[in-house]
């Protein structure tokens, strides 16, 4: 037996050199697996932030996932895990900036955007390192080989290319529609980047000729000369529609016209409203169908523009109180009431937001256009089709496979309510626009040759870029071998909130530009919360770093603490104790190795005879619990698997039968004791094989002291299968 069974399992003394034994083996590139492998499998990694750490978040992901990899790795299919970064442009330009102007008191336009994107990308290149490094330490067994990033050549070659075929298509267009703009970041976001914030506010009903109007932003309507009602509401059946009326406003007299449009909620205020084109995407979108001019109020600071009279440059919080007090001296406030609402705010400024009509770049989600080729089943090859019935043929069909039918649900629901996607952001960080303009002249998708061509200034929405993720990463544009082995990938299993940001777009990319799904299965999982149900926040202090966990317990009780008792899809409460008592689990598991090692020879290890009757039913019930692990595992049910191999080799293999066994080793049957060493070796080398997805380093090291194995590492050996 091996000396180092002597002393108590050391995960600190043992992950470090495991995981530098498995990348040295070069196993985790399917082109050096052993055996004949024809079938593949094959996953790419959410690309974590490159300035970022390891957070709970990642770590259960990353547990989820290898697993899953771990498993079908020891099937015998030919199993890539892609890994990859993402620029994360806006968050990661927003860090330099703020080190920018807190050391040397300069902002971006001091230093120009070429020396700020060269900072930038330093800045990243030096975090890269940081987080790939926490990712080997969960034990994540990825492809290195393969990495990728969002920004790096190859993937800046699948974005413009991407940008060009979809623009030529007339998918993408330039043109002026209301955005999300952030007057904090200087750059819009997508719908998807907002956070609502529940905020108490006062919602002022303001006499509007001889109609009522409910709104919580009287600093937003000095340009409204238009009163909206619906045409089937009683209470304004008098009214035709067009009809003009003269009333005393703001700034003083101003005619109006009566607009009837459904769109209007009845139940809301009184059922009538005035209408702000400019900053608003529901009246921008009603100023669209009635041809109404779009006039600007506020500007990209958030402040009050001339057309605001005597509050022209006032911040709006500055503002509004004294609006309000000019329009009371009018008597036209008819009363306030105190009004609980959602506030959008922007992910990584903090701003509220301030809708503005911009002149930016946008996916076209409901332009028809000719799929040259489709393997998505229900939209046939050379159909018209928009990009929304695209996306939800992909799933409703059944080319992606989402079983959890909530998110399905959430999924239609998302595609139902989309608005194109603008795709330009106005910072100098990612992949900057393949637009080029020489007066009235336009390039697309390369430079152009000759002089004064000026590319657009923006970048794209780093979604953009990481929508192509699962076939970027496998070499597209080009036809590689990758590509069309491991494509579709098999897996992807993001958390709930990119639902729409990640795994919508990934969908309408690959489905346009393929003419394929992007994985043939989607399992989404719930946000890692503290042992209260909490998020994770600053505030509360409850802030858990998973590498102090690792160090404390082992990135094996870590993995176990994450995914047993995780029903994927739902939020996860995360116990120290829990991960504490897997560091137990582990240590038993050394203790049951110890003792069939010192307890059985080589030939225990090889000698396939026949069990006594009493020993058949140990036997049975290990090969039931294995076909009952593989089931939940093909099945993605990992939470299931894990918990049922924790139970068995505590309770059953531990507790019971080493306990039984010592009382059999110790007397005068032989062949009893023949058979029982070979009993122990049978069920100890299960039960590593079926706890390696879950814990792989303590499993890989008892494995590897062995008498005989049937490969050289345990992450290629043979999965148990049993008739």
């Amino acid at each position: 037996m091996d000396e180092k069974f002597k002393k108590p399992y050391d995960p600190a003394g043992t992950e470090a050199r495991i995981y530098a034994a498995w990348e040295t083996s070069g196993y985790f590139n399917p082109d050096n697996l052993p055996g004949d492998r024809t079938e593949p499998f094959s996953v790419v990694l959410p690309p974590p932030n490159v300035t970022g750490v390891l957070h709970l978040g990642h770590a259960y992901e990353d547990s989820l996932q290898d697993a899953v990899v771990r498993f079908e790795r020891m099937r015998g299919k030919k199993t890539l895990w892609i890994p990859g970064t993402d620029s994360a442009a806006i968050a990661t330009q927003s860090r330099v900036e703020k080190n920018l102007q807190k050391e040397e008191g300069k902002s971006r336009h001091d230093i120009g955007r070429d020396e700020l994107v060269r900072r930038v990308r330093e800045f990243a290149k030096a975090s890269e390192s940081t987080i790939l490094s926490q990712v080997r330490r969960m034990g994540a067994s990825l492809d290195w080989s393969r990495y990728a990033y969002t920004l790096d050549e190859r993937r800046e070659r699948a974005v413009a290319t991407a940008f060009k075929r979809m623009y030529d298509a007339g998918l993408i267009y330039r043109g002026s529609r209301i955005v999300n703009w952030d007057p904090k970041g200087q750059t819009t976001i997508s719908d998807d980047e907002i956070v609502y914030e529940e905020r108490q506010d006062t919602l002022y009903y303001l006499k509007y000729g001889p109609f009522t109007i409910a709104t919580a932003r009287p600093e937003t309507k000095f340009g409204d000369k238009w009163v909206v009602v619906h045409p089937d509401d009683e209470r304004y059946a008098a009214f035709k529609d067009g009809q003009q009326i003269e009333l005393e406003w703001i700034e003083g007299p101003i005619t109006a016209t009566v607009i009837k449009d459904a769109v209007i909620d009845r139940e809301f205020g009184t059922g009538a409203m005035t209408i702000t084109p400019a900053h608003d995407a529901t009246d921008f979108e009603i100023a669209e169908r009635h041809g109404l001019p779009k006039e600007q109020v506020i500007d990209e600071y958030g402040k009050l523009l001339p057309i605001a009279g005597e509050f022209a440059g006032m911040k709006i919080a500055d503002a509004r109180p004294k609006i309000v007090e000019k329009l009371r001296a009018k008597g036209l406030v008819a009363k306030e009431e105190p009004y609980t609402h959602n506030v959008a705010t922007a992910e990584r400024t903090g701003a509220i937001i301030e809708p503005q009509v911009k002149l930016q770049w946008f996916v076209d989600v409901n332009h028809p256009f000719t799929l040259e080729h489709s393997e998505i089943a229900g939209v046939a090859s050379g159909a018209e089709i928009t990009l929304k019935q695209l996306m939800r043929a992909a799933v409703e069909h059944g080319a992606v496979a989402m079983p959890q039918e909530g998110f399905r649900s959430a999924y239609f629901h998302w595609i139902d309510n989309l608005r194109d996607w603008c795709i330009s952001r106005q910072i100098w960080f990612g992949h900057r626009i393949p637009v080029w303009y020489r007066g009235e002249e336009i390039a697309v998708g390369e430079a152009p040759s000759g002089e004064h061509w000026e590319q657009d200034p923006d970048v794209l929405d780093t979604w953009f870029s990481s929508a192509l993720w699962t076939f970027s990463t496998l070499g597209w544009p080009e036809e590689t071998a990758d590509l069309e082995t491991y494509h579709p990938t098999s897996f992807m299993s993001p958390a709930y909130e990119i639902l729409p940001l990640w795994v919508a777009r990934m969908i309408l990319m690959a489905g346009f530009h393929l003419g394929q799904a992007p994985f043939k299965t989607v399992m989404i999982h719930g946000l890692v919360r503290d042992s209260k149900g909490r998020k994770f926040s600053k505030s509360l202090g409850n802030g858990i770093d998973p590498l102090e966990m690792i160090d404390k317990y082992g990135a094996d009780a870590l993995r176990m603490g994450l995914l047993v008792g995780s029903a994927i899809g739902h939020d996860i409460r995360f116990d120290e104790q829990k991960v504490k008592g897997y560091k137990h689990f582990a240590n038993k598991l050394w203790n049951i190795a110890r003792f069939v090692l010192e307890n059985t020879n080589k030939e225990s290890w090889s000698d396939k005879q026949r069990l006594q009757s009493e020993d058949f039913p140990y036997k049975n019930e290990m090969d039931r619990v294995a076909r009952e692990v593989s089931e939940h595992l093909e099945g993605y049910r990992t939470y299931m698997a894990a918990e049922q191999l924790y139970h068995y080799v505590w309770h059953e293999f531990a507790d019971k039968i080493i306990e039984e066994s010592k009382g059999i080793l110790n007397g005068p049957d032989e062949t009893a004791k023949t058979d029982r060493r070979w009993l122990l070796a049978y069920l100890l080398s299960t039960c590593l094989k079926l706890l390696h997805p879950f814990m792989p380093f303590v499993t890989e090291e008892i494995y590897q002291s062995l008498p005989t194995k049937d490969s050289d590492y345990l992450m290629v050996a043979p999965w148990p299968v049993v008739e």
